[in-house]
């Protein structure tokens, strides 16, 4: 089913059974790994490296270090990395996720459940 492009105005119970079967089994899987997940840090670093960042797997920022010659820097160049620096670790912190989901859940991939989601939902 989620190989295949399925016309959602002909679904077999076949079809269902097995959209059931795979929502249950990435559900345990959620669970199983919630620890996992709830440990990714995402980690980025400003355009000049003077600014690091670390984000939770949920996109939050948690630490910003600026090092010392980012005081040398204008306001809006400073802004600029650090908008830089939090934008790699959300992406850093999703590529861990993304990862952690691929490789626990055989034959799933992350990207294309959601977009199928995403599909049928009209988004």
């Amino acid at each position: 089913m989620y190989g295949n492009r399925m016309d959602p105005g002909n679904i077999r119970d076949e079809d269902l059974e097995e959209a059931a079967q795979h929502a249950e089994r990435i559900r345990e899987w959620m669970e199983e790994a919630q620890s996992e997940l709830d440990e990714i840090v995402g980690v980025g670093e400003g355009a000049a490296g003077q600014v690091q960042v670390t984000v939770s797997v949920q996109g939050r920022v948690q630490e910003v270090v600026f090092e010392p010659r980012a005081k040398r820097l204008d306001s809006k160049t400073l802004a600029e990395e650090v908008l830089v620096a939090v934008e790699q670790a959300q992406r850093d912190a999703g590529r861990q996720a993304h990862n952690l989901m691929r490789d626990g859940l055989e034959g799933v991939d992350p990207a294309e459940a959601q977009s199928q989601f995403d599909r049928l939902l009209g988004r």
